[in-house]
């Protein structure tokens, strides 16, 4: 297939899996089948949320999930054979270096799925430590060659660009003058270190930006050397609303960035609130669906 995706594209993330078990459920792995089956069915409450946004309007051919197999397999499997857009992590949880989920079984597992994308989470400072970089893109390279080679899926990108403490240190500790003024130039040396090492996305999952002429620097490098329809999206991280408003309000007007990723910000408090009994399954989909739409609409006005 032609590399990239340029399509309008309003994911709902919900691929977490050790803040499922420790920050939702306090509970610690190894996980019994009781526990393992909770986890899932609180999934199962955001994509019921997720299905109820499309069908009170959310635009079904812009809209798609991403769901991990190990709580998420059923939800995958219907939302394929409902034709909903779909991704699946093949990164392993919780881990400071990038590694395959299940190893070198990697390429069987994402075939049992065959999910529209599959998706990395790496944290790649190319400041950092030189070694653990090429480490993860040599394996970021044996996945990358599958997909394009052998596998239907698309690759989806998320980078994230952790501040090394030498870089803090130059700050005075300034986590917010490390992303307005560090950070993007970091992300585009990293998009830059990775395509050189045969690293190809179709799609990059970026951490949200503050300024345009960021994004538009960002989207250049995405597609440059003939990579022009490689696409952009933007990552919640977990940021309370308003500062998710401002990065998808930013996004919005660039192009390239063709849609968001926005995960804990929708369905975290929903959650918490129905754990604590304070809500019932039915209310936290609810409001899963109407955070979820107020998302699409403002990417949509923008």
């Amino acid at each position: 297939m032609p590399r990239g995706w340029d399509r309008p594209l309003y994911i709902q993330p919900f691929d977490h899996r050790g803040s499922f078990q420790s920050g939702l459920f306090g509970w610690k792995a190894p996980l019994s089948d009781a526990q393992t089956g909770e986890i899932a069915g609180s999934k199962q409450i955001i994509y019921d949320g997720f299905r109820a946004a499309l069908a009170a309007g959310a635009p079904v051919a812009k809209a798609g999930i991403l769901v991990d197999e190990q709580f998420g397999a059923a939800i995958l499997r219907d939302a394929k054979a409902k034709g909903i857009t779909t991704a699946c992590p093949a990164e392993k949880s919780g881990q400071e270096e990038f590694e395959f989920e299940y190893g070198e079984d990697f390429q069987r597992h994402i075939e049992a799925f065959d999910p529209t994308f599959c998706k990395v989470l790496v944290r790649y400072n190319p400041e950092g430590d030189r070694a653990l970089n090429q480490r993860q893109a040599a394996r970021l390279k044996l996945l990358s060659d599958y997909l394009a080679r052998a596998n239907s899926s698309r690759f989806m990108f998320e980078l994230l660009v952790p501040a090394e403490k030498a870089q803090l240190e130059k700050l005075k500790d300034d986590k917010k003058a490390y992303d307005l003024g560090v950070r993007p130039r970091l992300m585009v040396e990293a998009i830059r270190e990775l395509q050189a090492a045969g690293v190809e996305p179709d799609l990059w999952k970026i951490e949200g930006l503050d300024r345009r002429e960021d994004c538009e620097q960002i989207v250049a490098t995405a597609r440059a050397g003939g990579r022009d329809h490689v696409g952009c999206i933007v990552l919640g991280r977990g940021e309370d609303d308003r500062k998710v408003r401002e990065w998808l309000g930013v996004a919005a007007k660039v192009p390239g960035f063709v849609g968001f990723a926005v995960g804990r910000t929708v369905f975290w408090d929903p959650l918490v609130a129905w754990h604590a009994g304070k809500a019932t399954r039915e209310e936290a989909a609810a409001r899963i669906a109407s955070r979820y739409r107020e998302f699409v609409n403002l990417f949509e006005e923008g």
